[in-house]
């Protein structure tokens, strides 16, 4: 089942941010994922803005998300990131 990954950043710094998404978003194809939105202009229509990036990502399963996550490969990638943002992380199945 399809299952989305979904990214709220705050991002705290830009340069190493950007060193973290050049390495993170083809890993994430290794795993089968596919970037389906990436920290556009998203419009908040209900609640509170925390001045969240968003970015979601599209793969096949729970399962492959889980790997990618778990992977050896992104714990390495995910050193890229610190100090560089706070995140909120949901898996969410599709339908």
């Amino acid at each position: 089942m399809t299952t989305y990954l979904i990214v709220l950043a705050t991002i705290t710094n830009e340069e190493k941010w950007t060193q973290y998404r050049k390495a993170v978003v083809p890993l994430i194809q290794t795993f089968g994922g596919r970037h389906i939105s990436r920290g556009g202009n998203a419009q908040l229509l209900e609640g509170t803005h925390e001045s969240w990036r968003v970015a979601m990502f599209e793969f096949p399963s729970m399962d492959a998300i889980r790997e990618f996550w778990n992977s050896p490969e992104y714990r390495d990638v995910k050193e890229l990131r610190r100090d560089a943002a706070t995140l909120e992380v949901w898996a969410v199945p599709g339908e």
